[in-house]
């Protein structure tokens, strides 16, 4: 018989039984043999006043109701002994039931036993750590709703704000002449294509962070993928007195992506590492191949990133430099789309920060053989 069935509440039950029954029935045979020998004595003229009482009870009760009551009162109260241990782990049990169900989610019941009832422990135990992690993540979507229409606000308002002033300049002919007219004129249309960056940012970060981006998947070398997205950026990287380097792939990597969702990830990987790093002058493309996954790393040389701010770097309209990032045009959300788009790729991401280097470095699994094989033959 299976070692963990003997253990079971059920056999534990059976046990009690039937040794309850085998010492009732010990009791009763020796109880018996005594009751003779108590009416054998009765045959001497002074028997004792016990051996009296046991005659006075045989003879108004019987000796068989007798032996019931006593092979009942017995057998009870020993399979209550016997059973004690197990009622006491049922009772902590209802006890840590009643602590959860008033809000204790810290609670925690002792598991004694391997049975039934230490299963039963073990999953309210996992059930209040569950619904302990539910609630905190549920405080923590609030505060992360909180933080982000604070952040959303803050964001908005400042170029609205200037907007308006300036307009208010032009709407009560407080310019000097034309040109100062034009001059407010091209800093409230700059604020206005911040403004909209800020929006198109915070939709599109919206859509993907919440799921609701199809994505349809193909067969993608990220070789030329990158390559064209680099040459693409060479005007902006002119612009900042800045050149891009290959490093590595020479070995093809097929990923399965969405190119057009994917260029968006990488938009946002470049234009911030040329917004950080001009002074650096280089951006650094390396692709290699690691474990079986495809590992692209972007690179920029500068102010290394505080040891403290790194964990934080993804987390929408975080700024390592406030005032610098305003200055720079930046609205908090590039790097949180990034890496939302890259996850919904099955991708990861992550940022190292030392030694005047900054490296964002993605992985992604590699698409089977056979996909890629057909797309290059296509």
């Amino acid at each position: 018989m299976n070692s963990k069935l003997i253990h079971t509440v059920r056999w534990k039950f059976i046990y009690a039984f039937l040794l309850s029954g085998v010492l009732t029935a010990a009791i009763l045979y020796g109880g018996g043999k005594v009751v003779q020998s108590i009416l054998a004595a009765q045959a001497y003229p002074n028997y004792s006043i016990p051996a009296r009482a046991v005659r006075w009870l045989i003879n108004h009760i019987g000796s068989v109701p007798l032996m019931i009551m006593i092979g009942v009162l017995a057998f009870v109260l020993f399979f209550f002994l016997f059973t004690r241990r197990v009622m006491l782990v049922l009772d902590e049990i209802t006890a840590g039931i009643q602590e959860v169900a008033k809000g204790e989610l810290a609670h925690r019941i002792e598991v004694k036993t391997s049975d039934e009832f230490g299963v039963v422990a073990s999953s309210i135990n996992q059930m209040a750590e569950q619904l302990q992690q539910s609630l905190q993540e549920e405080r923590n979507a609030v505060a992360a709703k909180n933080d982000l229409i604070t952040g959303i606000s803050h964001d908005l308002r400042t170029p609205l704000t200037s907007i308006l002033g300036f307009l208010e300049y032009i709407e009560k002919d407080r310019y000097q002449d034309e040109i100062e007219m034009r001059y407010y004129v091209s800093i409230a249309y700059e604020k206005s294509l911040t403004l909209r960056k800020l929006i198109d940012d915070l939709f599109e970060y919206t859509r993907v962070s919440g799921g609701s981006l199809p994505l349809s998947l193909t067969p993608l070398n990220l070789n030329p993928f990158l390559m064209q997205l680099a040459e693409e950026f060479a005007p902006m990287l002119e612009e900042a007195g800045m050149t891009y380097k290959f490093i590595g792939g020479q070995v093809p990597l097929w990923i399965m992506a969405a190119p057009g969702e994917l260029v968006r990830a990488y938009e946002n990987l470049f234009s911030n590492a040329i917004r950080y790093g001009a002074q650096g002058k280089v951006v650094e493309i390396a692709l290699s191949l690691d474990q079986g996954e495809a590992v692209l790393r972007i690179s920029n040389y500068g102010e290394p990133i505080p040891a403290q701010d790194l964990p934080r770097l993804f987390e929408r309209f975080y700024r390592v430099d406030k005032s610098r990032s305003r200055d720079t045009g930046g609205t908090g959300l590039g790097l949180a789309i990034a890496k939302s788009m890259i996850e919904l790729h099955h991708g990861s991401i992550a940022a190292y920060s030392e030694n005047g280097r900054t490296d964002f470095v993605t992985r992604f699994p590699l698409a089977p053989a056979s996909v890629h094989h057909d797309a290059e033959e296509w």
